[in-house]
């Protein structure tokens, strides 16, 4: 499975999801329009270490809501994630059993080898 969660709309995402061409056969999934469904959530949480490893701390609600200021367990990043798109860290590049996660050029260049390697 070649899966990538991004938002259409971020300038980041749209770099990224160039950087990444050719992308035939890989999954495009924005999270925006569609979601993030549990099971989905879940599946990636699987490949990583935690649910904190794919919540962004950039999100704009993350300050407007207070959430810097409070202490969060596992389970309050899985349901802020599922509760509000912005909470995921993005892009998120799934290639079987590895996962690339957020912008950073070490996960870029990870998530590319996995695609086309």
């Amino acid at each position: 499975m070649k899966k990538i969660f991004h938002l259409e709309t971020c300038k980041t995402c749209q770099k990224i999801l160039k950087e990444l061409e050719p992308l035939e056969g890989v999954e495009l999934r924005e999270i925006k329009s569609k979601g993030i469904t549990e099971g989905e959530l879940e599946e990636m949480r699987a490949l990583t270490d935690s649910y904190e490893s794919l919540f962004s701390r950039r999100a704009m609600l993350f300050r407007q809501r207070g959430l810097n200021t409070q202490e969060l367990a596992e389970t309050d990043y899985k349901n802020l994630i599922l509760e509000h798109y912005t909470f995921l860290k993005r892009p998120v590049v799934v290639v079987g059993k590895d996962i690339f996660i957020g912008n950073a050029k070490k996960q870029v260049a990870g998530g590319k080898a996995a695609l086309h390697g």
